[in-house]
Parts: C-alpha cells; structure tokens; sequence
C-alpha cells in the first residue's frame, strides 16, 4: 500500500512516430544531412499536433540516420564501425538532445553504434532514448537481425556481453520507468519477429514498446496494408497489454548519385494500442507521422481489474522452460572473429535450419530445391573505396 501512495497518474500525452527521407551515408559526417531533415520534420509533426495534447514522445524510425549503406554493400564489419557509425551519447544525440529540450519530449531513436566498453572494432544496432533535459536515459541492443544484416548483437558476444550486464531479463531487455511517460521498451524490426522479445519487455515492465521499420515484402501484404509487421505488432500488443510504437523509415536515396529513392519499407506506420486495435495509421513513409493518445493510467487500470484478457496474469511458466534448453542460433560467433559477409552468413543460417530437422521440429520436403541465397559480392576495402566515389561531387 505504501508503494501505491507513491504512485502518481500519467496524464494522456500524444506520441509521434516519425517517417523521414534517407540519404545513405558512406561516412559518419554525412548524417548531418539526415539530422537536417529529421529536424524539420519533428518540428513540423509536433507544431501541428501539439494543438490536441501535449506532445511526450516523438519516435524516429531505423535508418532515419545513416541509411542502411552497410547492409546494401555488403562492407566489412570493422570498416563501416570505424568509418560511418556513432557513439552514443556523441555530436549525433546532441543535435537531437536539442531538439528534446526546446519541445520538453522524449524522443526515442535508433542507430548503428560502436560500444567499446563491451568490444572494440564492433558496431551494434542500438536504440536509446533522449529525456526532456537531452540526458540519453536508456540504450539497448538489437537482439536478432535479419540475414542481410552484420551489426553484432548481444548474443554474438554472449560471453562478454554476460560479464558485462549479467544474464538476467535487464541485461537484454532494459525497460526505462519514468514517472511522466510510464515504462519504455526498445526493439527494433527483426527483434519482433518473435514473441518472446515483446514478452521479455513486458515481463520487465514495459507499457509502450518501440518497435521501428520493417522492410518489404514484410509490410506489403494484406489491405489496405501493413503486413506481417502490423499482423506481429497487433498480437504482441493484444498479448502483452502494451502500445506499440512503430514508425516506417521514408524512401532512401542509397547513395547520391541515384536519381530517386527506394521506398525499401512501403509505408504503413502505425500505432497500437493495449487492445491490440490500430488507433493511427499511414500509408504513405514520405516526412510523414503517425501521431495517437497514449493513456497509461487506463493501461494499467486494465492490467489489474481484468480477469481475463491481460494474458500475461496467468502465464503457467513452467510449461514453457525447457522448449528453450537446446541451442539453435550459435552464440558467441563474432566475440573473436570479424562478422562475416552475407553469403557467408547464409550458411550458419542453413546450419540452424539442418538443426531443427535433425531433432524433428521441421520435417523436410519431399523434394530439395535451391533456396533463398545472396546474389550480390561482397565489397572488400578496396572495393568500397571505388563505391565511395559515388558519394564525391561532381566536379
């Protein structure tokens, strides 16, 4: 009862997810154009919405400040950390601390980043939240990335990470509790490819989840759109009684010399609320938003008065313990070695897949036939160095 007295109410604020234009970077200098446009945009979305409610939380989605130049070429994974991604907090969070301490928001993002104090030479694919006096108040790292990705995760450095953080649910999914926004969880698109990630949040308090970007053809399916990325976001709200916060990236123009940018996510920002029901949404990824009420006090008034649909409540633990007692995904694979290439990689994805036929959790085809598989080389140094030209301007 004492610690209830303690409690104050969350007044309802609105959120805003935010959809901006990308210039692929070939350097971390570069992000300066990215930041100038992010900066636009947040302006403009707050300015217009902060009309109906105070604005609270502005959200920017994956890529929204490098691009995604390290997974398109296919460079080496100690060049691109040394070359074109931050340290955070670094100048990079502090044009945006700016911006959260002008508006008195949060504003919670994401970039690749290098961590030296859990391993040199590695970059992480790290989200974070700036507070209202631009104090960068949480990070966390991508957990699992898709098979074009080489940005470490915790995993891959298991041992250290573990040395590091500890083993326990904080050490991989931090929640940030604040007594003005209620309790902020951080993935990011393939993290939420498994329940489990959701789950592990809201197991550790989370209330609103950020989940940022999805790639085609992930969001293309279904009317009027959104995809499996909407499917999974709808159900880990519906099933953890969390908002999801999940801002698309815009078009990226891949590198300057391309005359128009690919719309690589298709659009479909959106945000949901506890109930699992889509309460904001947009089409279009073009400097655009997605912008709803989030009302924290009927979230946990919700939690605690439901006897039925806060599934979380009557979880029976024990059934679940042991699915996860056999490995699947080698840990520790880039705690002594560089992150490999693409193609690379697709192999120890195979192995994963030869793994669970092996103990009988898939069962294989009747017939083999060629699989999905990379089609592009890798860039090596010096291959990257002659596609750096393509960021040069014309004489």
């Amino acid at each position: 009862m004492e610690q209830q007295s303690r409690i104050k109410p969350v007044p309802p604020y609105l959120a805003i997810g935010l959809s901006t234009i990308v210039h692929g970077v070939s350097r971390r200098s570069e992000i300066c154009e990215n930041l100038d446009n992010i900066e636009d945009a947040l302006r403009a979305a707050v300015e217009i919405t902060n009309i109906n409610m105070p604005v609270k939380i502005v959200a920017l989605a994956e890529g929204a400040l490098t691009g995604f130049t390290d997974e398109v070429f296919d460079i080496p994974h100690t060049l691109a950390a040394r070359e074109i991604f931050i340290e955070i907090p670094g100048e990079e969070t502090e044009r945006l601390a700016t911006l959260a301490r002008e508006y008195e928001t949060y504003i919670i993002a994401q970039c690749k980043a290098r961590w030296p104090e859990v391993i040199a030479d590695r970059y992480f694919n790290t989200m974070f939240v700036i507070d209202p006096k631009g104090r960068v108040v949480h990070k966390a790292a991508k957990n699992h990335v898709w098979c074009r990705e080489r940005s470490c995760t915790p995993h891959d450095v298991y041992d250290r990470w573990v040395e590091l953080f500890g083993d326990d649910i904080d050490a991989f999914y931090p929640v940030l509790k604040t007594n003005d926004i209620g309790n902020i969880g951080t993935i990011c698109c393939s993290d939420g490819e498994y329940p489990e990630a959701v789950r592990a949040l809201a197991l550790n308090g989370a209330e609103l989840v950020y989940r940022p970007s999805e790639a085609m053809p992930m969001t293309g399916s279904g009317y009027p759109g959104g995809g499996s990325w909407m499917v999974q976001n709808r159900g880990h709200a519906e099933f953890n009684s969390v908002y999801m916060l999940c801002p698309n990236v815009g078009p990226v123009y891949v590198h300057p010399r391309i005359r128009h940018p690919f719309d690589v996510g298709g659009g479909n920002s959106h945000i949901v609320n506890y109930r699992g029901e889509v309460i904001s949404y947009q089409a279009s990824g073009s400097n655009t938003m997605v912008a709803a009420i989030i009302d924290i006090e009927s979230l946990r008034q919700f939690r605690v008065m439901n006897l039925n649909s806060n599934w979380t409540k009557d979880l029976r633990v024990e059934l679940f313990k042991r699915m996860y007692e056999k490995p699947i995904h080698p840990k520790n694979l880039w705690l002594e070695q560089e992150p490999m290439h693409h193609a690379e990689v697709d192999e120890i994805y195979r192995g994963n897949i030869r793994r669970l036929m092996d103990r009988g959790a898939f069962t294989p085809p009747c017939h083999t036939a060629q699989g999905a598989r990379c089609q592009s080389p890798p860039a090596a140094e010096e291959d990257w160095r002659e596609i750096q030209k393509l960021w040069e301007q014309d004489e």
